[in-house]
């Protein structure tokens, strides 16, 4: 999942500035979607709880940049939690970064600090 903090993936405004128009991301099932998809999620979600940490942020050429981060996942109904590696491309537009593409990787589990939890 892109997005980490609640006010954002429960706000369609928020949510809709943050994705491009060609945001694309392929989640942990193999099928990809859409900003449209994204959008449409938002009222029928229940969000996980994550953590996030270890972030690493590489400029790929001006205006375009990569993050990559360690992440866990626990969702809702969920007995366990998953560990994975999200990788995310960003580009500048004006004045906004905004989310082009987003996969996480399932990893190995790797320890959590405990100030990261949203």
């Amino acid at each position: 999942m892109y997005c980490l903090k609640p006010e954002v993936c429960s706000s369609r405004e928020e949510l809709g500035r943050l994705l491009a128009d060609v945001f694309l991301e392929i989640p942990s099932t193999g099928a990809p979607y859409d900003k449209s998809h994204a959008l449409s999620r938002i009222l029928d979600e229940v969000l996980p709880i994550f953590t996030q940490q270890d972030y690493q942020i590489r400029i790929l050429v001006e205006g375009l940049a990569q993050l990559i981060y360690k992440a866990t996942i626990k969702g809702p109904n969920d007995l366990a939690v998953s560990y994975f590696v999200p990788c995310s491309t960003w580009k500048l537009s004006g004045q906004t970064w905004q989310m082009l593409f987003h996969q996480g990787t399932s990893c190995e589990p790797f320890d959590v600090f405990s100030n990261n939890v949203q």
